[in-house]
């Protein structure tokens, strides 16, 4: 049976059936909610004396309405962290040019990517490789702005903002210096505060090739997030186990896939440059003050002792993988 478009008002976007019926059973999502909710949030916006030059068209502000499940209330905290990530983190989270040098070499060398066809449930599938980042060349920042880039990229897609991710991470070649590449405190921050800011739904987390040494900080990530998180993570021993659980066309052909990884990667480079100019003109928006953020008691200071405690363990951990060879 042919589904039928539907055309978003004030959207270019179409959405098919089957996509109003997943966005209706996992989001609470209809035609009434979606244009209240989208009405309530884009005046509570414009009214803000905090923001400037926020994005109004519905594309961007249905990221957060739907991470939120249309809790308006929900929907604009998640988009002032959002805005309070990037203000905190220009150097990462800002300038997101994927033509930028150190950019193209990292994308190049397929660190990270979207694999160009979607899984059984609709999803886009993120390949991270660990080999595609050389720590002796690229550093931290360099490997959160691939990150940061990646995800706005794919947010500007409602069926991806409908469906969701899922995420494939192959550590084969990971080495003491991946994990040195990081300084503990700037970790700590990041991965905290990027769990509670950007507005993705992460339904699957399929990790290959992790060395026994790594899944200790495998341990100590899964017990940092919820329990939906955690249950979502699922750690494999071949190609042929991830298989089982990740399509076969998701997958480049060096993983198992059909498609070889170089296709990939120049798949997503063209995509990427479909929405460089919507990426960067991000950097306009800004927050110009926290004060409308509603933290728990260790959002904003790791001094706080569950922040310090947060820190901490990760440097201990960090001093003991300097001690490690990785196979």
């Amino acid at each position: 049976m042919k589904e039928t478009k539907v055309l978003e008002e004030g959207d270019a976007s179409l959405l098919s059936e089957s996509l109003l019926k997943i966005a209706k059973r996992e989001l609470r999502e209809d035609k009434c909610t979606r244009e209240q909710s989208l009405e309530q949030l884009r005046n509570w916006v414009l009214k803000n004396e905090d923001l400037q030059n926020v994005r109004c068209d519905d594309t961007f502000l249905l990221r957060f309405l739907r991470a939120k499940k249309f809790s308006v209330p929900m929907a604009e905290q998640t988009l002032l962290k959002y805005l309070n990530i990037r203000r905190t983190f220009p150097h990462m989270a800002t300038k997101l040019d994927f033509l930028e040098p150190r950019m193209t070499h990292l994308i190049e060398q397929g660190y990270i990517f979207a694999a160009p066809k979607r899984d059984k449930h609709g999803r886009r599938v993120v390949i991270i490789n660990a080999k595609g980042l050389n720590p002796k060349f690229h550093t931290s920042c360099d490997q959160a702005k691939a990150h940061f880039l990646t995800y706005e990229c794919l947010m500007e897609d409602q069926e991806t903002q409908i469906t969701g991710l899922s995420h494939v991470g192959d550590f084969a070649g990971v080495t003491t210096a991946h994990v040195t590449n990081w300084n503990p405190t700037e970790f700590a921050r990041v991965f905290k505060w990027g769990e509670q800011s950007l507005p993705m739904r992460h339904k699957e987390i399929h990790l290959i090739n992790v060395p026994s040494t790594l899944k200790w900080l495998i341990d100590f990530v899964k017990n940092r997030v919820s329990s939906k998180m955690k249950n979502r993570l699922n750690i494999y021993g071949s190609d042929k186990e991830l298989m089982k659980s990740v399509d076969a066309e998701c997958l480049p052909q060096e993983m198992g896939g059909s498609m070889p990884m170089r296709e990939m990667i120049e798949l997503w480079k063209q995509e990427l440059a479909s929405k460089r100019d919507l990426v960067l003109a991000l950097d306009q928006s800004t927050l110009l003050s926290d004060r409308g953020i509603q933290r728990r008691s260790s959002y904003n200071s790791e001094k706080t002792s569950t922040g310090t405690n947060f820190v901490s363990q990760i440097e201990s951990i960090e001093g003991s993988f300097r001690k490690l060879e990785f196979d």
